[in-house]
């Protein structure tokens, strides 16, 4: 909840209305996961809080460790907005004809966050939603369909409940699901994270990604400073189609023609993600479309090597082909680099995110 949230709360129940901010601290600030720990409210409000209200924490329930340092944590997630709740129907008419993904609904469902050390800094790559709607070709979540929703507590709950929370450096969303799909949920959680009587972050550390909704872009672009990443891995419409079905709904020209309307050379940037697949989008053709693309637009391109998964018909493309690449964005005014590949040994690398119990 946010400050103005437990104000009304406050409000409702008689509370005084500097109890809310007394509240923030405790759950932001201390971070504490019980309401007896509120020690400053009278236990009167404590007592009615218990009855109205939970913390919202819960501990991961796996990690794994890669050999690079890397961790993958588990998260059974509760109150989740069930998959029945959004008729297919409905969903399919607010997206024009694009074909989401839908998968049945069993009783526990899960989301991974990974850890990334490195250096002095510490990422957390996390999720907003079980499965994705998306159904990108090389997604292993997005082949999984799509389960639910996460609340803005279930998201804040993967920062605040790994050992790592202190340590902590940066936030990207760029796990399970398509942020700008359920915006209420990630600007609620941004907000905690940057707001004063939150965490106080700049919004400079977080990152949201998104494959291009453009409802959801533009209102993001409007309401929030954080970065924006942009998958793209394809500059040809057909054949960024064959591998993203919102292609049909979100031409990627629209979205970069939508961003071209922003200022980015201020401290707020756009990147767009670029998956390397090998003789499908890696040879200078492409390059040279990408630079068309995005030229006049002040961004950077990630080039991400493809992580192989079961079922998949595609291939990475060799480091010699990343490298020509990227040195043809650079030579062409892009500014592009090569990302690090991490957790791949533990199905923690880009796309590889499965939300599976072992």
């Amino acid at each position: 909840m946010s400050l103005a949230e437990l104000q009304q709360l406050c409000a409702e129940e008689g509370m005084p209305k500097f109890a809310a901010k007394q509240m923030c601290d405790w759950l932001y600030a201390k971070q504490v996961d019980t309401i007896d720990a509120m020690t400053n409210l009278s236990l009167k409000a404590r007592g009615r809080l218990k009855e109205i209200a939970f913390i919202g924490r819960h501990t991961p329930v796996d990690c794994q460790v890669s050999k690079d340092g890397t961790k993958k944590y588990l998260f059974e997630i509760e109150n989740l907005k069930l998959k029945s709740e959004i008729s297919q129907e409905r969903a399919s008419q607010d997206l024009n004809n694009f074909n989401f993904q839908f998968s049945p609904f069993n009783s526990k469902k899960y989301v991974e966050a990974v850890y990334i050390p490195d250096g002095d800094r510490a990422t957390l790559c996390i999720s907003c939603q079980v499965g994705c709607k998306m159904g990108c070709r090389f997604c292993v979540t997005g082949q999984q369909g799509f389960h639910g929703n996460l609340t803005a507590s279930d998201i804040l709950n993967q920062i605040f409940s790994i050992p790592e929370t202190a340590s902590l450096t940066n936030v990207v969303f760029m796990g399970m699901g398509e942020p700008m799909d359920n915006l209420d949920a990630v600007l609620g959680a941004t907000e905690v994270l940057t707001a004063p009587w939150g965490l106080g972050w700049s919004p400079k550390r977080i990152t949201v990604s998104t494959v291009g909704i453009l409802p959801g872009l533009r209102r993001f672009l409007e309401e929030s400073q954080c970065h924006l990443a942009v998958s793209l891995h394809n500059p040809f419409a057909d054949e960024r189609l064959d591998i993203m079905p919102v292609q049909k709904a979100y031409p990627i020209a629209d979205v970069v023609a939508l961003l071209k309307q922003y200022d980015w050379s201020g401290q707020r940037r756009v990147s767009f993600e670029f998956t390397m697949f090998g003789g499908l989008n890696d040879s200078t053709r492409h390059a040279a479309e990408l630079v068309r693309l995005l030229r006049g637009l002040h961004c950077r391109v990630n080039l991400i090597r493809f992580h192989s998964s079961p079922g998949t018909p595609y291939r990475t493309s060799t480091p010699q082909t990343m490298n020509a690449f990227c040195d043809y964005l650079n030579s062409h005014g892009i500014i592009c680099t090569i990302r690090a590949s991490r957790g791949e040994d533990i199905m923690a690398a880009c796309g590889l995110l499965a939300g599976q119990k072992r």
